[in-house]
């Protein structure tokens, strides 16, 4: 197989992104890899599968669409003093607060890499009840408000009951 930058020598590597479960496969040769700015396997630099993942999905939302000239200066994280620009070259939070300084970024990224920004996974069957309840419960109440919306009184009145005796049901518990 070619490379599908230059077309030219045989890609030796080969990514597979999914994105909202949407395949895309990458296939590069070492060459392409080291003009783009990665790094090889087996080579004193190592691999960074974290830069070339991040170019390929646009990481930083702040780099787009800028004008040459001086970025704006990076948020920082208060507590630790990261920078976003950091993070985004790093992968990693320098600690928990990182969370809370660069929320506004991360809703989108998380968006973009997983199709969500809740995590949804499997609820343990024995302590599950009540998470699958409550979870039932914000769907409901997200129903309300579109029924509330769109003024189908009645549907709300039943989503509305129907919402009273899940809780019920949990403050029994």
């Amino acid at each position: 197989m070619l490379c599908q930058e230059c077309g030219k020598r045989p890609a030796t590597l080969h990514f597979t992104k999914i994105v909202n479960g949407e395949k895309t496969e990458f296939h590069i040769c070492e060459t392409c890899a080291r003009e783009k700015g990665e790094m090889i396997p087996g080579t004193p630099n190592g691999f960074s599968i974290h830069s070339l993942l991040s170019g390929l999905l646009d990481f930083d939302p702040s780099i787009k669409g800028q004008a040459s000239g001086s970025p704006p200066p990076s948020p920082r994280c208060e507590e630790c003093g990261m920078t976003y620009s950091q993070f985004s070259k790093i992968g990693r939070f320098g600690c928990s607060s990182c969370y809370k300084y660069f929320n506004d970024r991360l809703d989108p990224l998380f968006k973009r890499v997983h199709g969500s920004t809740s995590h949804i996974g499997k609820i343990p069957v024995r302590s599950g009840g009540r998470i699958k309840v409550e979870r039932k419960i914000e769907e409901l109440k997200q129903e309300l408000q579109g029924s509330i919306q769109a003024e189908e009184f009645e549907t709300a009145a039943q989503l509305r009951d129907q919402i009273r005796q899940l809780e019920k049901e949990i403050a029994q518990e």
